[in-house]
């Protein structure tokens, strides 16, 4: 956690506390209004980790952490939503390509909004979505399972993979176009508010202008396997908001204030690991202390449920939402590794 608050900090508790905890059981059930977007655009914070030339906060990595924490415990599914826009601005970022001029400042300002259809390319050796090399473009076909945001992007950073296994990363309109075609909005037992549909590709055209990366699926997974190893900071964030409404019961002062201190030690040492100069030298223990985040992440949730009683059961309570949120950050971005070390620990827990 940063010492000083940053601006950007200072901004996502207002906002937090002015709009997304006193709405977060009505989004849960109606959904992520636009509004809601447009209010993380005007607090900058899609704009956190672009760089400052381009309209960016260029803030350290500890401000970008801290405010995916608030976000998260205030509103998972607002949370979900805007979190895809910065995978995008980090790749303009980090790549150079005829797309960036064109569309990192939009995104650093939050003139636009981007959202992420490549978490399949993790499924290899399957190829849900392959990308056929044409003149002038590229053709893709298949299957996005997960596309989230879906009617509150502008634009979306889809993949693909060859025949000869190169992973081919391009910008499109997130919009229904020829050869691309969204399902009906996913019913979800959390985060069902993210709008999250799956996309059928058949033959969507990308010229080569929109394309920002072409790289192996090897260099891929060697960037992709310790990223994902890292615990999120929104199981942080979620476990925190649990354990505020722990203490605020007289008999859960004590397991909020333990667990709190459990939680604290669990983050200083994730976020240790992620800021490593060599993330591939400890994945397994990234992994472990991923793991040890759940753990407490669904302490702080069951305790949240306990101590609000029967209460916790109606779907305007703040702890059902969570614990349903907990839920889902169990499997959001998991890897084959990921699940085999989870279920590892809870069997010889």
């Amino acid at each position: 956690m940063t010492t000083t608050p940053h601006p950007l900090v200072t901004g996502a508790q207002r906002l937090a506390h002015d709009l997304l905890v006193p709405q977060a059981e009505r989004v849960d059930q109606e959904g992520v209004p636009a509004s809601h977007v447009e209010a993380v655009k005007r607090a900058g914070l899609l704009g956190v980790v672009a760089p400052r030339e381009h309209g960016g906060a260029d803030a350290p990595v500890a401000v970008a952490r801290e405010t995916a924490e608030i976000l998260a415990g205030a509103c998972c599914s607002t949370w979900f939503v805007q979190t895809q826009h910065h995978t995008p601005v980090k790749l303009l970022t980090t790549y150079d390509s005829p797309v960036r001029e064109k569309l990192l400042r939009p995104l650093a300002t939050g003139e636009l909004m981007a959202g992420i259809a490549f978490a399949h390319v993790c499924a290899f050796p399957r190829v849900p979505v392959r990308a056929v090399a044409e003149e002038g473009g590229w053709r893709f076909e298949g299957r996005v399972p997960w596309y989230t945001g879906w009617g509150l992007n502008d634009v979306m950073l889809l993949a693909g993979v060859t025949d000869a296994a190169e992973v081919v990363f391009v910008f499109t309109e997130a919009r229904e176009q020829p050869g691309l075609t969204p399902s009906a909005p996913m019913r979800l037992a959390a985060l069902t508010a993210a709008r999250t549909v799956s996309l059928e590709l058949d033959g969507l055209w990308v010229p080569d202008e929109c394309v920002v990366l072409r790289t192996s699926q090897a260099e891929f997974a060697l960037v992709d396997l310790p990223r994902a190893a890292n615990a999120s900071p929104a199981v942080f964030g979620v476990a925190d908001a649990a354990l505020d409404l722990v203490a605020q019961t007289p008999d859960g002062r004590e397991t909020a204030r333990s667990l709190r201190a459990r939680l604290d030690e669990v983050r200083q040492e994730a976020y240790a690991l992620a800021d490593r100069p060599s993330p591939q030298d400890s994945v397994p223990e990234r992994l472990a202390v991923k793991t040890r985040a759940y753990d407490l992440l669904r302490a702080a949730t069951t305790a949240a449920i306990v101590a609000g009683g029967g209460r916790a059961m109606a779907l305007d309570h703040r702890a059902q939402r969570l614990a349903r949120e907990g839920m889902f950050l169990l499997v959001q971005g998991q890897t084959a590794e990921a699940r085999r070390t989870h279920l590892g620990s809870l069997a010889s827990g």
